[in-house]
């Protein structure tokens, strides 16, 4: 399997299964038309990876490109009601915003055209990069911030996840140092969502073995995949020996995907649908018919 189908198949996952799924674990009325109307639109966007490059896949990605800006939209919508810039409600809105940055360098990919000078394989590479550490990472680090509102760590989460996406997309313009201090931010943030994950997530009393599993999945993962991140990072900003493009995306992005972004995302909705179930504070008592003649 080539480089590129890997990248492609990713991607068709954040767009089809991670970014649905995630909206389903977000709350807010100013989200409940680019959920309803997501499928089709990523159907399309799916679609122009597997076509030339050209007019055709330039435009079916532009179709994506539509319903992602008006998630994108819902962002300030969201800070109108809300009036918070807590650390939950940072993470929430870098997720909403985070997918039409995806689909801006999708359209230029697929036209073949250098956006702001980048070459289309950085901007291939961006379209996950922006489903995942931005959409989906986000999402999580503010899902983990509601579950453990008085732990530090879950607050650092919340709000370094978010800034170090910033400071990577920043050291696209600037420079490899830049994009290496926002990896730095950015591990941290992650490693803080595992911790918090691991230590708090996983200890609730949910009777969901499945559940907590997956989130160990998750939280393991990501100490290894962040790693190779900041091996990456440091590499380009050095010259040190690191990994290439190829080999990242079949290890950090492929792991993140998988173990990190669609465990986390399903054992999120088994939680949610845990705690949406009636629990009993005792057993009930026996019907006539039950008791015993």
């Amino acid at each position: 399997m080539t480089v590129t189908v890997l990248v492609d198949l990713i991607v068709m996952l954040g767009m089809l299964v991670v970014v649905p799924m995630g909206l389903r674990l977000l709350d807010g009325p100013e989200i409940a038309a680019p959920r309803a109307l997501w499928f089709p639109y990523a159907a399309a966007g799916a679609v122009s990876l597997w076509l030339p490059r050209g007019a055709l896949a330039a435009g079916l990605a532009a179709c994506y490109a539509l319903v992602t800006l008006l998630l994108a939209l819902a962002a300030p919508r969201r800070l109108a009601r809300t009036r918070s810039l807590a650390p939950a409600e940072v993470a929430a809105l870098t997720a909403l915003v985070s997918p039409a940055i995806a689909a801006t360098a999708l359209v230029a990919e697929r036209w073949g055209h250098e956006l702001f000078g980048f070459d289309l394989e950085i901007l291939d590479l961006t379209v996950p990069h922006f489903h995942f550490a931005g959409f989906a990472a986000a999402l999580v680090a503010g899902l983990v911030r509601g579950a453990a509102p008085d732990r530090p760590a879950s607050a650092f989460a919340g709000l370094s996840v978010p800034l170090g996406t910033l400071l990577v997309l920043l050291g696209y313009f600037v420079d490899d140092w830049a994009e290496l201090a926002g990896a730095v931010v950015l591990t941290a943030g992650m490693w803080a969502v595992a911790l918090v994950t691991w230590q708090d997530v996983r200890a609730r009393d949910v009777g969901d073995r499945v559940g907590r599993a997956l989130l160990g999945i998750s939280a393991t993962v990501l100490v290894a995949t962040m790693l190779l991140a900041l091996s990456w990072a440091l590499g380009e900003a050095t010259g040190l020996p690191h990994p290439n493009l190829a080999w990242m995306a079949a290890t950090h992005g492929l792991a993140n995907a998988l173990g990190f972004a669609l465990c986390s995302l399903l054992a999120w909705r088994r939680l949610r649908t845990e705690d949406l179930r009636p629990h009993r504070t005792e057993p009930p008592h026996p019907t006539q018919q039950e008791i015993p003649a």
